[in-house]
């Protein structure tokens, strides 16, 4: 996994990997935002809407403990081992949207996303044991959970979106 020394240097790989990832969809039109095929796991909806769960959670996990809420992660009901539910949960939540309307939902997101991250200092973001939400047997530091909530799958769903507009979107 990708490390990080500065605080800048993890914005700038979130900012880069998302600006990638996102430029996928401008030539995807709505009316096919829902088509599956059989190389690829996800529909665009589909992959957008997990793009956009992820990235709420993430930042619930951090509003809810400011809050002295108890945090459940991944999410109340749902358990590590066990996540099928949850993207589930993500699909159906944000259906009914364009595609547009997910670009413009998941662009707010990381925004805020960013935004908190440059809020931290360099002791929350890369000492373990900060959060509550982030302390696990593994002891990961928050920047390690930022970065498999964005770059890595920023980077792996833009594959998957690439191999489905092979597929959807060639020319006749």
């Amino acid at each position: 996994m990708k490390s990080y020394q500065t605080k800048a240097e993890l914005l700038a790989m979130i900012r880069h990997k998302y600006a990638k990832y996102i430029a996928e969809f401008d030539d995807i039109p709505d009316h096919l935002k829902d088509v599956r095929i059989e190389a690829v796991d996800k529909t665009p909806a589909e992959n957008l809407s997990y793009q956009i769960g992820w990235v709420n959670l993430l930042l619930s996990w951090e509003r809810k403990e400011k809050n002295g809420e108890k945090v459940h992660t991944p999410a109340k009901g749902y358990k590590w081992n066990n996540l099928g539910g949850l993207y589930q949960q993500f699909y159906q939540q944000y259906a009914g949207f364009t595609l547009n309307e997910q670009v413009r939902l998941l662009n707010h997101a990381v925004d805020e996303l960013c935004l908190w991250v440059d809020s931290l200092i360099d002791q929350e973001l890369f000492e373990p044991d900060q959060r509550a939400w982030a302390t696990t047997q593994a002891r990961w530091p928050v920047w390690k959970w930022i970065h498999i909530n964005t770059v890595a799958p920023f980077t792996h769903f833009r594959t998957k979106i690439r191999r489905w507009k092979e597929y959807v979107l060639q020319p006749d």
